[in-house]
C-alpha cells in the first residue's frame, strides 16, 4: 500500500467509528440538530449577528466577524467545487446534504471560523460548540476525516487572516 491508500484506509477507519456513534438515538438526534443548525453558515451567522446586536460597543467587530465567517464559508465551497471529492459510500449517511461533494466540509469551515473570530470576541462557548459540529460531520456520516480537519484549517486560517481588519474598528 502506498501512503495515499494508507491516509484513505485511516480515513475510512476513523469515519467508521464516529458512525457507529450514531446508532445511540440520542447522539444521532443532536448530531442531526448541529447539521441542520450549521446548514450554509446558519448558526454561525446568527451567532454574529446576535452579538452584534448585544454587544454595541463592539458592533462593528461582531459584525466584520460575521463577513469572515461567511466568506469562509463561500471559500469551502469554491474549494469543493474544484476538488469535487464524492461523499462517503461506505457508511449509511444520518442527514441529507445539499450538494455531493465532501472536501472540504464546509461546516467545519464556518463552525471554525466563527470559533476564532467570536472567541476573540470573548464568546467563549462558541469554540467547544464549533468543536460539537465538526464532530457532527463525521457522526452523521457525511465527511470524511479528513475533509473535516481540513474544513476547520481553512474556517481558523480565513478568520486569523482578517481578525486584523476584524480588530480595527473594535472601538466603533
Amino acid at each position: 500500500m502506498d501512503d495515499m491508500d494508507d491516509m484513505d484506509h485511516m480515513d475510512r477507519r476513523i469515519l467508521s467509528v464516529f458512525r457507529a456513534y450514531g446508532s445511540d438515538p440520542r447522539v444521532a438526534g443532536a448530531a442531526r440538530a448541529l447539521s441542520r443548525a450549521g446548514e450554509h453558515g446558519a448558526l454561525w451567522l446568527a451567532a454574529g449577528l446576535a452579538g452584534a446586536a448585544v454587544d454595541g460597543a463592539r458592533r462593528g467587530a461582531w459584525l466584520r466577524g460575521t463577513a469572515l465567517t461567511a466568506g469562509a464559508h463561500l471559500v469551502s465551497m469554491g474549494v469543493k467545487r474544484v476538488v469535487r471529492r464524492p461523499r462517503p459510500a461506505h457508511v449509511e449517511p444520518l442527514v441529507r446534504t445539499a450538494g455531493r461533494h465532501s472536501f472540504p466540509s464546509s461546516h467545519a469551515t464556518s463552525a471554525a471560523a466563527a470559533a476564532v473570530a467570536y472567541g476573540a470576541l470573548g464568546a467563549h462557548a462558541i469554540p467547544p460548540l464549533a468543536v460539537a459540529m465538526c464532530l457532527s460531520r463525521l457522526v452523521v456520516g457525511v465527511h470524511y476525516p479528513s475533509d473535516v480537519a481540513a474544513g476547520a484549517a481553512l474556517g481558523a486560517l480565513t478568520a486569523r487572516a482578517g481578525s486584523r481588519w476584524m480588530a480595527g474598528g473594535a472601538h466603533d
